[in-house]
């Protein structure tokens, strides 16, 4: 089984926490699944849970190269320089990264819900939408990306995972799909 979250911004990917912070356990009440993969406590979108240990180091694997597509809110607007940075690795403190697909949105992401609280805004600095896509899971990988390009990431939000995307799924919401 395979569980799709869409995950609100300040849920942990966990299912208890000691501090009362939010959790998994506050939007998915099925027992015996765990998340495969993460998002930080900061970042919106896709989660995928399963019951099933072998399809959850499937998905999380780099070698098994499951796509993970990102829409980024960043702070500024890129120049083609910037976007060639991403497309072909950007060094980070733990080494290169893969190359990235990415393309800038024309406006924002379809179906874009309001964050709580909001991003902050600038009036002087404009913030503009790419679409990112990697193949790796390196801890806040797409954050750190965007900041050594000089795009400060505002808002993160996963679309899909592999085969898997939100299509409509509401925030706080979860819909249970075939594995097959």
């Amino acid at each position: 089984m395979i569980v799709l979250l869409n995950k609100p911004y300040g849920v942990l990917c966990q299912f208890r926490d000691e501090q009362g912070r939010p959790t998994l356990a506050d939007h998915v009440r099925i027992p015996d699944v765990y998340a495969a993969g993460r998002l930080d406590r900061d970042s919106e979108g896709l989660l995928l849970l399963t019951d099933d240990g072998a399809l959850a180091h499937r998905i999380t694997d780099p070698a098994h190269k499951w796509t993970k597509t990102y829409w980024v809110q960043v702070e500024g607007l890129p120049d083609p320089a910037q976007l060639d940075a991403l497309r072909h690795g950007v060094p980070l403190n733990d080494g290169l990264t893969r190359p990235a697909a990415v393309s800038l949105l024309d406006g924002e992401p379809p179906a874009l819900w309001p964050r709580d609280p909001p991003i902050r805004q600038r009036a002087a600095i404009p913030t503009c939408w790419l679409s990112l896509s990697i193949r790796e899971g390196r801890n806040r990988q797409v954050r750190r990306m965007t900041a050594a390009v000089g795009l400060p990431t505002l808002r993160l939000i996963r679309a899909c995972i592999g085969p898997y995307a939100l299509d409509g799924l509401a925030v706080g919401q979860h819909r249970i799909v075939d594995a097959r």
